[in-house]
């Protein structure tokens, strides 16, 4: 199908224009042009930007924000939190997982997210019994991205171990876990699963230096050909003694060390690097998977964002456990947890005059579509035409023009300035609101409901 989009004004790979018509057929733009007449093109109000993409996300987990915000007997950390939610995720049927996931993904469209890279690790019954069907729970997240029309890259997540070194699985993580044999039928199966999803992706996710022992790792990784590879690393300053006393190496540097880190490559967090490791991973071509929110949310601690981006190192943002789900929030998020270290501001810019909000806006973009290994990012010949529009009325984008839209949509007004949201050319969000909205909700908050009763 063709269509004629015209806006007013759109952020393209050269710069701020005006006037701008695009061709887009089947989904993709077939051209770009500026100076434009509309000539009969649907005309879209607003600040055209490009979609957002969300490079990491564990859909489930939106269910359960805000039941771990109660102080348990002792300290509380990463490792209390996963109690709480291992707690939640043994109530959930398939079903559940559909409605929930549903709503995370309409919210994220709603606040210019347009595609999800969902690390999903949530695999069996709650006795950790497979499904007859082995991927009746990746079924579940490819239907809740055909409801709401985001673009997905779907990464089934291998799950072996409770520790490095092969510590036993805990009882609470039975719906994990897979062999390596079973997990490679599972790829399989989800490529299956996402084939009537438009430029749908399937990738892999060895979950963790924790989760998966080394040498399932290197199987798995030497059997993937030609897709995106994520892995959470260096999360915690636990895991990163224990892979120390294991393996010899810290995480980060284990990987660069024998996994052939490249861009197919995201590493989740990076919270706990050392200096060699963050110019090593910057050099490597691989992404740095943030989620500001989540870590600041669990305690894990603070990127060495201005370290990496200065080696040339690629950085996007996922949601992670969806705690709040806004770009805006997770950038600005980033930037000011820089201010705190260093206590300076716009540390995360390069040159003098630089605004904050585009320089992370562009390398979040970029790097999330090289993560998400799909055609998105730019409002460019040959990608998704996968646009945002940011309302030109609201208040507080009334402050100047080009850039300082993005200054004012990241570090003031949010999701708030969000209008309208078109996936492959065809318009999902009017004025806030996605067009299932009423009915995604209402499910969402029944599902909800009955679990909290159970």
């Amino acid at each position: 199908m063709k269509r004629q989009l015209f806006f007013e004004h759109a952020l393209l790979p050269v710069g701020w224009a005006r006037a701008v018509r695009i061709t887009v057929e089947d989904g993709i733009i077939a051209a770009v042009v500026a100076d434009a007449r509309v000539d009969g093109a649907e005309r879209h109000r607003g600040i055209a930007v490009p979609g957002v993409p969300n490079l990491h996300c564990h859909a489930f987990q939106r269910g359960m924000a805000g039941l771990a915000e109660r102080r348990g007997p002792a300290d509380d950390s990463f490792w209390t939190w996963r109690e709480v939610m291992y707690r939640f995720l043994a109530r959930l049927t398939p079903d559940d997982v559909e409605a929930i996931a549903t709503f995370a993904f309409m919210e994220m469209l709603e606040t210019g997210y347009t595609t999800v890279a969902e690390f999903h690790y949530l695999h069996h019954d709650v006795d950790g019994r497979p499904y007859a069907d082995l991927g009746e729970l990746a079924g579940r997240i490819a239907a809740a991205a055909g409801q709401t029309g985001i673009g997905l890259t779907l990464l089934p997540s291998l799950y072996i171990s409770g520790g490095i070194g092969g510590a036993p699985p805990a009882a609470g993580q039975t719906r994990f876990l897979n062999d390596v044999d079973r997990f490679l039928e599972l790829v399989s199966r989800s490529r299956q699963i996402v084939a009537s999803l438009p430029d749908s992706r399937v990738g892999i996710a060895p979950h963790s230096l924790r989760a998966v022992p080394a040498d399932a790792l290197l199987r798995v990784v030497a059997s993937f050909k030609g897709g995106p590879i994520h892995i959470h690393a260096a999360e915690q300053v636990k895991e990163v003694e224990d892979s120390v006393t294991v393996l010899g190496a810290r995480p980060v540097q284990w990987l660069l060390d024998n996994a052939g880190l490249d861009r197919r490559w995201c590493l989740i967090h990076c919270t706990h690097m050392t200096p060699a490791e963050a110019e090593a991973l910057a050099r490597s071509g691989s992404v740095a998977g943030l989620c500001p929110l989540t870590e600041a949310s669990l305690g894990d601690g603070i990127f060495d964002g201005a370290r990496y981006l200065a080696a040339g190192g690629r950085f996007g943002i996922g949601t992670d456990s969806n705690i709040q789900i806004d770009p805006a929030a997770e950038l600005r998020q980033l930037e000011y947890t820089q201010r705190l270290s260093h206590r300076a501001r716009n540390v995360l810019t390069r040159d003098h005059g630089e605004s904050a909000g585009r320089h992370l806006f562009d390398t979040a973009v970029a790097a999330g579509a090289q993560a998400c290994a799909r055609p998105v990012g730019a409002i460019a010949k040959g990608c998704r035409a996968d646009v945002v529009l940011l309302d030109a009325d609201h208040p507080d984008l009334a402050v100047g023009a080009g850039d300082r839209w993005l200054d004012a949509w990241i570090f003031v007004a949010g999701r708030a300035a969000v209008r309208d949201v078109l996936v492959g050319g065809v318009p999902v969000v009017s004025r806030g609101r996605h067009k299932g909205h009423a009915e995604i909700t209402s499910r969402y908050a029944a599902t909800i409901q009955r679990i909290m009763r159970a």
